[in-house]
Protein backbone atom coordinates (compact mmCIF):
# COMPACT_ATOMS: atom_id res chain seq x y z
CA UNK A 1 0.00 0.00 0.00
CA UNK A 2 1.20 3.26 -0.90
CA UNK A 3 2.14 5.90 2.22
CA UNK A 4 -0.12 8.85 1.92
CA UNK A 5 1.72 11.94 1.97
CA UNK A 6 0.62 15.83 2.74
CA UNK A 7 2.08 17.56 -0.58
CA UNK A 8 1.90 21.41 -1.28
CA UNK A 9 2.41 22.41 -4.33
CA UNK A 10 3.88 26.25 -5.23
CA UNK A 11 3.27 28.40 -8.68
CA UNK A 12 1.77 31.18 -9.27
CA UNK A 13 -0.58 29.97 -12.18
CA UNK A 14 -3.07 27.16 -12.75
CA UNK A 15 -4.41 25.48 -15.83
CA UNK A 16 -6.49 25.87 -17.52
CA UNK A 17 -6.78 29.70 -15.94
CA UNK A 18 -3.34 30.37 -17.40
CA UNK A 19 -1.95 28.27 -20.34
CA UNK A 20 1.90 27.45 -20.64
CA UNK A 21 4.23 24.23 -20.06
CA UNK A 22 4.63 24.33 -16.52
CA UNK A 23 1.54 25.11 -15.87
CA UNK A 24 0.22 21.85 -17.33
CA UNK A 25 2.91 20.06 -15.39
CA UNK A 26 1.70 21.19 -11.88
CA UNK A 27 -2.27 20.47 -13.21
CA UNK A 28 -0.94 17.20 -13.94
CA UNK A 29 1.09 16.18 -11.05
CA UNK A 30 -1.94 17.67 -8.66
CA UNK A 31 -4.28 15.65 -10.17
CA UNK A 32 -2.46 12.24 -10.33
CA UNK A 33 -1.19 12.72 -6.45
CA UNK A 34 -4.43 13.17 -5.05
CA UNK A 35 -5.52 10.12 -7.82
CA UNK A 36 -3.15 8.45 -5.96
CA UNK A 37 -4.59 8.85 -2.50
CA UNK A 38 -2.00 11.52 -1.56
CA UNK A 39 -3.51 14.95 0.13
CA UNK A 40 -2.56 17.74 -1.97
CA UNK A 41 -3.00 21.13 -1.44
CA UNK A 42 -1.87 23.88 -4.00
CA UNK A 43 -0.72 27.21 -3.59
CA UNK A 44 -1.09 30.27 -6.12
CA UNK A 45 -2.49 33.73 -7.26
CA UNK A 46 -6.25 33.89 -7.91
CA UNK A 47 -6.88 33.45 -11.58
CA UNK A 48 -10.73 32.84 -11.19
CA UNK A 49 -13.36 35.14 -10.15
CA UNK A 50 -14.15 35.77 -6.55
CA UNK A 51 -17.16 32.82 -5.43
CA UNK A 52 -16.44 30.56 -7.72
CA UNK A 53 -14.13 27.35 -7.72
CA UNK A 54 -10.56 27.02 -9.03
CA UNK A 55 -11.98 23.47 -10.33
CA UNK A 56 -9.32 20.90 -9.75
CA UNK A 57 -11.03 18.29 -8.14
CA UNK A 58 -9.40 16.41 -5.57
CA UNK A 59 -6.84 19.06 -4.95
CA UNK A 60 -7.03 22.07 -2.38
CA UNK A 61 -6.27 25.13 -4.17
CA UNK A 62 -5.35 28.01 -2.28
CA UNK A 63 -4.91 31.81 -3.63
CA UNK A 64 -2.20 33.45 -1.67
CA UNK A 65 -2.12 36.69 -3.24
CA UNK A 66 -5.01 38.36 -5.36
CA UNK A 67 -5.59 38.51 -9.21
CA UNK A 68 -2.92 40.10 -10.57
CA UNK A 69 -1.89 40.90 -13.95
CA UNK A 70 1.56 38.72 -14.87
CA UNK A 71 2.94 40.45 -17.63
CA UNK A 72 3.48 43.78 -19.26
CA UNK A 73 2.50 45.50 -22.27
CA UNK A 74 5.95 44.37 -23.80
CA UNK A 75 5.14 40.47 -22.81
CA UNK A 76 7.73 40.70 -19.48
CA UNK A 77 7.22 39.62 -16.59
CA UNK A 78 6.15 42.14 -13.68
CA UNK A 79 8.44 42.20 -10.38
CA UNK A 80 5.25 43.30 -8.42
CA UNK A 81 3.20 39.50 -8.74
CA UNK A 82 6.22 37.47 -7.75
CA UNK A 83 6.72 39.45 -4.71
CA UNK A 84 3.80 39.36 -3.50
CA UNK A 85 3.41 35.55 -4.34
CA UNK A 86 6.15 35.33 -2.33
CA UNK A 87 5.00 36.74 0.63
CA UNK A 88 1.88 34.77 0.63
CA UNK A 89 4.00 31.48 0.15
CA UNK A 90 6.17 32.59 3.58
CA UNK A 91 2.63 33.27 5.15
CA UNK A 92 0.87 30.15 4.86
CA UNK A 93 4.26 28.31 5.17
CA UNK A 94 4.88 29.95 8.72
CA UNK A 95 1.36 29.27 9.85
CA UNK A 96 0.70 25.53 8.08
CA UNK A 97 4.20 24.45 6.76
CA UNK A 98 4.46 21.73 8.99
CA UNK A 99 1.63 20.01 8.64
CA UNK A 100 2.87 19.23 4.93
CA UNK A 101 5.29 16.35 4.67
CA UNK A 102 6.58 17.70 0.81
CA UNK A 103 7.07 21.58 -0.12
CA UNK A 104 7.15 21.26 -3.99
CA UNK A 105 7.53 24.40 -5.89
CA UNK A 106 8.88 25.86 -9.62
CA UNK A 107 12.24 27.49 -8.94
CA UNK A 108 10.86 30.71 -10.84
CA UNK A 109 9.05 32.96 -9.84
CA UNK A 110 12.05 32.73 -6.94
CA UNK A 111 10.22 34.45 -3.95
CA UNK A 112 8.17 32.04 -3.78
CA UNK A 113 11.53 29.14 -3.05
CA UNK A 114 13.21 31.98 -1.45
CA UNK A 115 10.21 32.06 1.43
CA UNK A 116 9.94 27.95 1.11
CA UNK A 117 13.80 27.88 1.21
CA UNK A 118 13.88 29.74 4.77
CA UNK A 119 11.03 28.42 6.52
CA UNK A 120 11.92 24.87 5.26
CA UNK A 121 13.96 23.36 8.45
CA UNK A 122 11.71 25.50 11.11
CA UNK A 123 8.58 23.93 9.51
CA UNK A 124 10.26 20.58 8.88
CA UNK A 125 9.42 19.36 5.12
CA UNK A 126 11.17 18.06 2.41
CA UNK A 127 12.00 20.84 -0.56
CA UNK A 128 11.59 19.59 -4.12
CA UNK A 129 12.40 22.17 -6.28
CA UNK A 130 11.98 22.04 -10.38
CA UNK A 131 14.39 23.93 -12.27
CA UNK A 132 12.45 24.78 -15.79
CA UNK A 133 14.92 26.98 -16.19
CA UNK A 134 17.89 29.18 -15.53
CA UNK A 135 19.40 31.68 -17.39
CA UNK A 136 22.29 33.12 -18.01
CA UNK A 137 23.63 36.75 -16.59
CA UNK A 138 23.84 37.73 -19.90
CA UNK A 139 19.95 36.82 -20.60
CA UNK A 140 19.52 38.41 -17.62
CA UNK A 141 20.34 41.75 -18.77
CA UNK A 142 18.78 41.21 -22.12
CA UNK A 143 15.72 40.66 -20.13
CA UNK A 144 15.81 43.15 -17.34
CA UNK A 145 18.60 45.91 -18.47
CA UNK A 146 22.23 45.67 -16.74
CA UNK A 147 21.45 46.45 -12.85
CA UNK A 148 17.81 44.50 -12.98
CA UNK A 149 19.92 41.78 -14.56
CA UNK A 150 22.23 41.67 -12.34
CA UNK A 151 20.05 41.41 -9.46
CA UNK A 152 17.56 38.82 -10.88
CA UNK A 153 21.12 36.90 -11.69
CA UNK A 154 21.59 37.35 -7.89
CA UNK A 155 18.85 36.29 -6.92
CA UNK A 156 18.78 33.04 -8.83
CA UNK A 157 21.73 32.16 -7.87
CA UNK A 158 20.63 32.71 -3.90
CA UNK A 159 17.84 30.32 -4.82
CA UNK A 160 20.96 27.48 -6.18
CA UNK A 161 22.43 27.83 -2.57
CA UNK A 162 18.92 26.02 -0.89
CA UNK A 163 19.11 22.68 0.06
CA UNK A 164 16.69 20.60 -2.12
CA UNK A 165 16.10 17.96 -3.98
CA UNK A 166 15.93 19.33 -7.64
CA UNK A 167 14.53 18.30 -10.81
CA UNK A 168 15.62 19.44 -14.38
CA UNK A 169 13.28 19.16 -17.56
CA UNK A 170 16.35 18.75 -19.66
CA UNK A 171 20.24 18.60 -19.95
CA UNK A 172 20.65 22.13 -20.98
CA UNK A 173 19.33 23.46 -17.63
CA UNK A 174 20.82 20.14 -15.53
CA UNK A 175 23.82 21.48 -16.54
CA UNK A 176 23.39 24.82 -15.75
CA UNK A 177 22.04 24.05 -12.78
CA UNK A 178 24.90 21.77 -11.87
CA UNK A 179 27.89 24.30 -12.95
CA UNK A 180 26.09 26.57 -10.54
CA UNK A 181 26.71 24.58 -7.57
CA UNK A 182 23.58 23.89 -6.46
CA UNK A 183 23.12 22.49 -3.53
CA UNK A 184 21.30 19.07 -3.48
CA UNK A 185 20.77 15.92 -6.49
CA UNK A 186 19.52 16.74 -9.71
CA UNK A 187 17.49 14.41 -12.21
CA UNK A 188 16.17 15.08 -15.07
CA UNK A 189 12.48 14.56 -15.93
CA UNK A 190 12.02 14.31 -19.96
CA UNK A 191 8.29 13.07 -19.43
CA UNK A 192 5.93 15.71 -19.31
CA UNK A 193 3.09 14.18 -21.61
CA UNK A 194 -0.15 13.11 -20.18
CA UNK A 195 -1.33 11.59 -23.38
CA UNK A 196 -1.32 8.27 -24.91
CA UNK A 197 1.87 6.89 -24.31
CA UNK A 198 1.04 3.46 -27.18
CA UNK A 199 1.52 5.44 -30.07
CA UNK A 200 -1.11 4.95 -33.02
CA UNK A 201 -0.22 2.28 -36.03
CA UNK A 202 -0.42 4.71 -38.62
CA UNK A 203 0.17 8.84 -38.52
CA UNK A 204 -2.46 10.81 -40.53
CA UNK A 205 -2.14 12.26 -43.94
CA UNK A 206 -0.96 15.49 -43.51
CA UNK A 207 -2.50 18.83 -44.90
CA UNK A 208 -0.45 21.57 -45.95
CA UNK A 209 -0.73 23.56 -42.91
CA UNK A 210 1.74 25.32 -40.48
CA UNK A 211 0.36 25.26 -36.81
CA UNK A 212 1.80 27.30 -34.00
CA UNK A 213 0.44 26.94 -30.66
CA UNK A 214 1.75 29.18 -27.48
CA UNK A 215 2.08 32.40 -25.74
CA UNK A 216 2.48 35.07 -28.09
CA UNK A 217 5.32 36.60 -25.94
CA UNK A 218 9.19 37.70 -27.33
CA UNK A 219 10.74 34.54 -26.50
CA UNK A 220 8.72 32.53 -28.72
CA UNK A 221 8.94 35.05 -31.33
CA UNK A 222 5.45 33.91 -33.21
CA UNK A 223 5.43 36.88 -35.56
CA UNK A 224 8.89 35.67 -37.52
CA UNK A 225 6.06 32.74 -38.44
CA UNK A 226 4.47 35.25 -40.87
CA UNK A 227 7.11 36.09 -42.92
CA UNK A 228 8.05 32.55 -43.11
CA UNK A 229 4.94 31.26 -43.94
CA UNK A 230 5.01 34.25 -47.18
CA UNK A 231 8.28 32.82 -48.32
CA UNK A 232 7.83 29.13 -48.36
CA UNK A 233 4.35 30.27 -50.03
CA UNK A 234 6.54 31.59 -53.17
CA UNK A 235 7.43 27.61 -53.52
CA UNK A 236 4.36 26.03 -52.12
CA UNK A 237 1.58 28.30 -53.00
CA UNK A 238 -0.96 25.75 -51.01
CA UNK A 239 0.82 26.14 -47.93
CA UNK A 240 -1.44 27.53 -44.84
CA UNK A 241 -1.22 28.43 -41.06
CA UNK A 242 -2.90 28.27 -37.50
CA UNK A 243 -1.74 30.48 -35.34
CA UNK A 244 -3.22 29.07 -32.02
CA UNK A 245 -2.61 30.99 -28.40
CA UNK A 246 -2.83 35.01 -27.03
CA UNK A 247 -0.04 37.15 -25.53
CA UNK A 248 1.06 40.71 -25.82
CA UNK A 249 2.52 40.16 -29.70
CA UNK A 250 -0.64 38.95 -31.33
CA UNK A 251 -1.62 42.17 -32.30
CA UNK A 252 1.58 42.83 -34.00
CA UNK A 253 0.91 38.74 -35.34
CA UNK A 254 -2.58 39.58 -36.85
CA UNK A 255 -0.49 43.14 -37.94
CA UNK A 256 1.81 41.29 -39.78
CA UNK A 257 -1.27 38.75 -41.68
CA UNK A 258 -2.38 41.50 -43.25
CA UNK A 259 1.07 43.30 -44.51
CA UNK A 260 1.99 40.10 -46.33
CA UNK A 261 -1.59 39.55 -47.41
CA UNK A 262 -2.03 36.15 -45.53
CA UNK A 263 -5.37 36.63 -44.15
CA UNK A 264 -7.05 33.80 -46.18
CA UNK A 265 -4.58 31.55 -45.59
CA UNK A 266 -3.64 32.39 -41.72
CA UNK A 267 -5.89 32.01 -38.52
CA UNK A 268 -5.22 33.72 -35.55
CA UNK A 269 -8.15 32.04 -33.35
CA UNK A 270 -6.72 32.96 -30.07
CA UNK A 271 -6.74 29.96 -27.43
CA UNK A 272 -9.07 27.23 -27.78
CA UNK A 273 -9.56 24.09 -26.41
CA UNK A 274 -7.25 21.29 -26.24
CA UNK A 275 -9.14 19.08 -28.57
CA UNK A 276 -9.18 21.59 -31.05
CA UNK A 277 -5.55 22.17 -30.93
CA UNK A 278 -5.01 18.28 -30.62
CA UNK A 279 -6.95 17.75 -33.96
CA UNK A 280 -4.82 20.57 -35.35
CA UNK A 281 -1.20 18.78 -35.03
CA UNK A 282 -3.00 15.58 -36.06
CA UNK A 283 -3.49 17.04 -39.58
CA UNK A 284 -0.58 19.49 -39.57
CA UNK A 285 2.24 19.52 -42.40
CA UNK A 286 4.25 20.57 -39.28
CA UNK A 287 4.10 22.08 -35.86
CA UNK A 288 6.64 24.99 -36.16
CA UNK A 289 8.18 26.57 -32.65
CA UNK A 290 10.23 29.27 -33.57
CA UNK A 291 10.98 30.07 -29.50
CA UNK A 292 14.45 31.59 -28.86
CA UNK A 293 13.89 30.29 -25.07
CA UNK A 294 12.22 26.65 -24.06
CA UNK A 295 12.91 24.85 -20.51
CA UNK A 296 11.27 21.98 -22.32
CA UNK A 297 8.85 22.32 -25.64
CA UNK A 298 5.94 19.90 -24.65
CA UNK A 299 4.25 21.16 -28.07
CA UNK A 300 6.93 19.23 -29.88
CA UNK A 301 6.02 15.67 -27.53
CA UNK A 302 2.59 16.59 -28.63
CA UNK A 303 3.00 16.64 -32.60
CA UNK A 304 5.08 13.77 -32.30
CA UNK A 305 3.14 11.68 -30.92
CA UNK A 306 0.27 12.53 -33.60
CA UNK A 307 3.02 11.82 -36.05
CA UNK A 308 3.53 15.26 -36.87
CA UNK A 309 7.31 16.45 -37.05
CA UNK A 310 8.21 19.49 -35.66
CA UNK A 311 10.50 22.58 -36.78
CA UNK A 312 12.48 24.61 -33.96
CA UNK A 313 15.32 26.78 -33.70
CA UNK A 314 19.11 26.70 -32.74
CA UNK A 315 19.46 28.68 -29.80
CA UNK A 316 22.00 28.26 -27.01
CA UNK A 317 18.52 28.75 -24.16
CA UNK A 318 16.34 26.48 -26.70
CA UNK A 319 16.28 23.29 -24.79
CA UNK A 320 13.35 21.90 -27.53
CA UNK A 321 15.92 20.94 -29.54
CA UNK A 322 16.69 18.04 -27.04
CA UNK A 323 13.30 17.11 -28.75
CA UNK A 324 14.04 16.57 -32.64
CA UNK A 325 16.45 14.45 -34.15
CA UNK A 326 17.13 16.48 -37.67
CA UNK A 327 15.67 14.57 -40.19
CA UNK A 328 14.18 11.86 -37.99
CA UNK A 329 11.19 13.52 -36.28
CA UNK A 330 11.68 16.84 -37.93
CA UNK A 331 14.37 19.85 -38.50
CA UNK A 332 16.25 22.15 -36.38
CA UNK A 333 16.69 25.90 -38.34
CA UNK A 334 19.94 27.51 -37.49
CA UNK A 335 18.06 30.91 -36.85
CA UNK A 336 14.70 32.16 -37.13
CA UNK A 337 14.62 34.12 -40.05
CA UNK A 338 12.65 33.88 -42.93
CA UNK A 339 14.48 32.21 -44.74
CA UNK A 340 15.80 29.61 -42.27
CA UNK A 341 11.95 29.02 -40.99
CA UNK A 342 10.71 28.76 -44.89
CA UNK A 343 13.49 26.04 -45.53
CA UNK A 344 13.04 24.16 -42.69
CA UNK A 345 8.51 24.11 -43.52
CA UNK A 346 9.60 23.38 -47.08
CA UNK A 347 11.90 20.28 -45.87
CA UNK A 348 9.60 18.73 -44.15
CA UNK A 349 6.63 19.21 -47.21
CA UNK A 350 9.43 17.56 -49.47
CA UNK A 351 10.04 14.82 -47.11
CA UNK A 352 6.83 13.45 -47.39
CA UNK A 353 4.74 11.07 -45.65
CA UNK A 354 8.10 9.33 -45.19
CA UNK A 355 9.15 11.98 -42.61
CA UNK A 356 5.78 11.03 -40.76
CA UNK A 357 6.40 7.44 -40.09
CA UNK A 358 9.92 7.95 -38.73
CA UNK A 359 8.27 10.80 -36.40
CA UNK A 360 5.89 8.23 -35.40
CA UNK A 361 9.06 5.69 -34.76
CA UNK A 362 10.56 8.13 -33.13
CA UNK A 363 7.77 8.80 -30.51
CA UNK A 364 7.28 4.90 -30.19
CA UNK A 365 11.03 4.10 -29.16
CA UNK A 366 10.70 7.29 -26.71
CA UNK A 367 6.92 7.38 -25.43
CA UNK A 368 7.86 5.74 -21.97
CA UNK A 369 10.72 7.77 -21.37
CA UNK A 370 8.65 11.05 -22.43
CA UNK A 371 5.04 10.08 -20.48
CA UNK A 372 4.56 11.94 -17.71
CA UNK A 373 3.54 9.10 -15.67
CA UNK A 374 7.41 7.83 -15.74
CA UNK A 375 8.26 11.41 -14.41
CA UNK A 376 5.82 10.90 -11.90
CA UNK A 377 6.91 7.79 -10.59
CA UNK A 378 10.20 9.00 -10.03
CA UNK A 379 8.97 12.46 -8.43
CA UNK A 380 6.70 10.14 -5.84
CA UNK A 381 10.64 8.35 -4.99
CA UNK A 382 11.56 11.10 -4.35
CA UNK A 383 9.09 12.53 -1.91
CA UNK A 384 9.40 9.28 0.15
CA UNK A 385 13.64 9.95 -0.06
CA UNK A 386 14.17 7.07 -2.39
CA UNK A 387 15.47 8.91 -5.46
Amino acid sequence: MVERMRVCLVYDCLFPHTVGGAERWYRNLAERLSADGHEVTYLTLRQWPRGSEAGVPGVRVVAVGPRLGLYTAGGRRRIGPPLVFGLGVLAHLALRGARYDVVHTASFPYFGLLAAGTLRRWRRFRLVVDWHELWTLDYWRDYLGPAGGWVGWRVQRACTRIPQRAFCFSRLVAGRVAREGLRGDVTVLEGEYAGDSQPGAEPYVASPVVVFAGRHIPEKRVPALLPAVALARARAPELRAEIYGDGPERAEVQALVREHGLGEVVSVPGFVDHERVDAALRRALCMVLPSRREGYGLVVVEACAAGTPSVVVADPDNAATELVVDGVNGFVAPSASPEHLAGAILRVREAGHALRESTAAWYADNARRLSLAESLERVAAAYRGEG
